[in-house]
């Protein structure tokens, strides 16, 4: 249940967000994937946009959202500064679509694809359910997450063209 006005929240590609009841976040997504992590209870959440699933032999200086490993240690970084068990969140995963089919039919698996797998394989080393995903596919995707409820709309698009 909402009490006065939200504060809306919206996601470029390689942001993250974490946040209280007060909070809607929302991003448009590609090949790209969001993670949404929420405590029913203290009803706090957090989201990812990220864009690569890992980092390929660079050296990491300073995590960056932009890709999934990094983007899910800083949210849980920081759920665990506001008191947040991290396996008492439930989490939603979204996105990891093709967008140009032609082009992408021959790179396997493409960065979608890649993105959507590290996301599960991420949750399940950090132990925390997956209780909704709407991943892969052609086309993009809107994604609104309410931190107050833990609901997260999702409206797909369109596929791109070449």
């Amino acid at each position: 249940m909402r009490t006065g006005a939200s504060i809306d929240v919206y996601l470029l590609p390689g942001e993250y967000f974490v946040g209280d009841a007060r909070h809607r976040i929302s991003t448009v997504l590609g090949s790209c994937v969001s993670i949404t992590l929420w405590h029913r209870h203290l009803r706090i959440g957090a989201m990812s946009h990220f864009l690569l699933s890992e980092r390929e032999g660079e050296a990491v200086e300073e995590l960056s959202g932009r890709y999934g490993s990094d983007a899910m240690k800083l949210m849980v970084q920081q759920l665990l500064e506001l008191g947040v068990r991290i396996r008492d969140c439930e989490a939603k995963v979204f996105g990891g679509g093709t967008m140009f089919p032609g082009i992408e039919a021959s790179v396997m698996p493409g960065i979608g694809h890649r993105n959507g797998m590290a996301a599960e394989r991420l949750l399940a080393e950090y132990g925390i359910p997956v209780v909704s995903e709407s991943l892969f596919g052609t086309g993009h995707r809107h994604i609104m997450f309410d931190v107050s409820t833990g609901d997260v709309w999702v409206r797909q698009g369109d596929k791109g063209t070449a």
